[in-house]
């Protein structure tokens, strides 16, 4: 008889932590798909960052020919305007 007793709560209440696990399980893996798109949204920023370093190395190098006189004021401002609208 104790059996039956014990038997009759334990097989309930082990079937509900199973249902809490799956249930938690589940959470974690929604919670997971969705944050994948802000993983993509750092990687964006990064390649913003590349991009504004790779305009900031063509600016210096525009600098460097208008300081050595291969380019006139003029040129080295339509050149930098024309990277900076990119």
């Amino acid at each position: 008889m104790e059996k039956i007793i014990f038997f009759g709560l334990a097989i309930p209440i082990l079937c509900f932590v199973f249902y809490l696990g799956g249930t938690a399980i589940m959470k974690g893996f929604k919670a997971k798909v969705e944050n994948k798109p802000e993983k993509q949204e750092e990687n964006e920023t990064t390649d913003m960052q590349s991009s504004s370093d790779h305009l900031s190395d063509e600016i210096t190098k525009l600098n460097e020919l208008l300081q050595k006189g291969v380019l006139t004021q003029e040129e080295f401002e339509k050149a930098k305007k024309k990277i900076l609208e990119k």
